[in-house]
């Protein structure tokens, strides 16, 4: 994640997840669809890993009465945030730090995009806790991120499937796009889904649905048992 303190590295931040991940806006609507289900018209919810501010403006824009509270590690990436919100920043609290940082809440709901990836199955599991611990009981969390399969060969082949789409979809060189996947092949501590389905379960939230899928991604809603 240190590369999210690059200046150069932030100053992308705003194309780079379009050309690499399918669907993206797609997914964020999805998102913000789903949350509405349940979070009241005045809800709060908390984003973890807010850092650039992508998906807080989309949940901004198409509900006005929620306030949010954003949480990144990066203060480069907030600042990007603050710039990004412009107008909409004042009903968003953005904290510096991890899970343990964010306040205690209790918030209607919470997302948690492209950032689960770059944590261990230990360091996940507490991060879901932490999360499940902030929501009011029966709120939802979504989360989305790198998830495939990674027994015989899938792994290989997936990460194949992202490059490819990368260099398709993006205009990304084919010598990037492999770099990519080497780096995730090697430093990401990617999960099957399955278990990132039953570290849901284990953290305290019910009800897991997939609502996305895109080639290595995944995206599930749960929702914090009572």
């Amino acid at each position: 994640m240190s590369s999210f303190s690059d200046p150069q590295a932030v100053a992308r931040y705003a194309t780079g997840p379009v050309r690499q991940v399918p669907g993206f806006h797609a997914m964020q609507q999805m998102a913000s669809l789903l949350l509405a289900e349940t979070v009241p018209q005045d809800g709060h919810v908390l984003v973890l890993g807010a850092g650039g501010g992508l998906e807080l403006k989309v949940f901004a824009d198409a509900h006005a009465g929620w306030r949010f509270t954003g949480v990144d590690p990066s203060a480069e990436m907030l600042a990007l945030a603050k710039e990004t919100l412009g107008p909409l920043a004042p009903r968003v609290e953005l904290v510096e730090g991890y899970i343990d940082t964010a306040p205690v809440g209790p918030f209607d709901g919470a997302t948690c995009l492209l950032t689960l990836h770059f944590l261990p199955a230990e360091e996940r599991l507490h991060t879901l806790k932490e999360l499940a611990r902030r929501l009011k009981p029966g709120a939802p969390l979504i989360v989305a991120h790198h998830s495939f399969p990674l027994a015989d060969g899938a792994k290989e082949r997936w990460l194949e499937r992202y490059a490819a789409f990368a260099i398709a979809a993006g205009g990304i060189p084919a010598a990037d796009a492999r770099n990519a996947v080497a780096a995730i092949g090697s430093r990401l501590p990617v999960i099957p889904p399955e278990q990132d389905v039953a570290l849901l379960h284990e953290a305290g939230f019910g009800h897991v649905e997939l609502f996305y899928a895109a080639f290595t991604f995944k995206g599930w809603i749960a929702y914090r048992n009572p």
